[in-house]
């Protein structure tokens, strides 16, 4: 690790009023010069609240993109602007407009992890960690539920309401199996084995817990002296341990190519040169925003 890299970020950053989020599934490296490390609600939040007028955004573009319709007037940077996220691109704006045809009755709640434009046809976003309060608060029976399939399969055995989801899905949590898990379960019996809401319908009931990024964060540092299992995102580990080093961590997923992008590097030349600022038109910023607001709160 870069501590002179490290000193000269944190040292920058605050000659320019700045404020650094990550995502949990950062380089660890990143831990160290992030102001505020969260999930996607968490981040979410926090980028609306912040008062400072740049945002360094260590995540991926569908975050720096819901940061910069929460705080239009704010200058969002990400470092690596070709971070992006494949689950978001598999739905288009245009095609959830004709999801929408094909299901007049239904409203629309979109995973946050959709781009900016198709969020201007959403009713409600949501994130892994609110979902089914979200769908639970809609006044509809039925939902288009976009674009995870995995999260929409997980939210219908919480509710009554009919969901209808796009067939989207995260590649790393989607690549993890049952298998893994049951391996897993003979070997260290007395684990406990924590599955993110994104992963199959099957490797979440043969988990003890499903949670969001932040839950996980929670649960760990609420235990000690346990060995957890996380079905997640590789690195998520390194998370936890810098929050509660007492439990041993184990994971069965592998690691977020995009969310890898981000380096020391990458952070410090976004700051110095103030480049790869999230733009976005104001007809996306007007109608995006109620949705986002909604699953925020405020």
């Amino acid at each position: 690790m870069d501590k002179k890299l490290i000193k000269k970020i944190n040292k920058l950053k605050k000659e320019k009023g700045a404020i650094i989020l990550a995502h949990n599934y950062q380089r660890p490296e990143i831990y160290e010069v992030a102001d505020f490390i969260g999930d996607s609600f968490e981040l979410s939040k926090k980028a609306r609240d912040a008062t400072e007028k740049i945002i360094v955004f260590c995540g991926v573009k569908f975050m720096a993109e819901t940061a910069k319709i929460l705080s239009p007037d704010k200058t969002i940077l990400l470092p690596e602007i070709t971070a992006g996220c494949p689950m978001a691109d598999m739905i288009g704006v245009e095609e959830l407009v004709n999801f929408k045809k094909e299901h007049p009755n239904a409203k629309v709640v979109s995973y946050v992890n959709t781009n900016a434009d198709t969020k201007t046809e959403t009713d409600v976003c949501c994130t892994s960690s609110n979902a089914v309060e979200i769908v639970e608060g809609i006044d509809a029976d039925e939902i288009l539920f976009v674009p995870d399939k995995n999260l929409g399969s997980y939210v219908q055995k919480k509710t009554s309401k009919k969901i209808i989801s796009w067939n989207g899905f995260c590649v790393v949590h989607e690549r993890i199996r049952k298998e893994a898990i049951l391996e897993m379960r003979k070997k260290y019996s007395e684990a406990i084995i924590i599955a993110h809401p994104e992963c199959r319908s099957e490797v979440v009931d043969a988990c003890d817990y499903a949670m969001s990024t932040g839950g996980m964060v929670k649960f760990a540092r609420e235990n000690n002296g346990k060995t957890i299992i996380l079905a997640t995102e590789r690195d998520m580990i390194n998370r936890l341990k810098r929050d509660n080093p007492n439990n041993k961590y184990l994971t069965v997923g592998g690691p977020c190519v995009n969310m890898k992008r981000t380096t020391l590097n990458s952070v410090l030349r976004a700051l110095e040169d103030e480049i790869y600022e999230i733009e976005l038109s104001d007809d996306v910023l007007t109608r995006a925003k109620d949705a986002i607001v909604r699953m925020v709160g405020g």
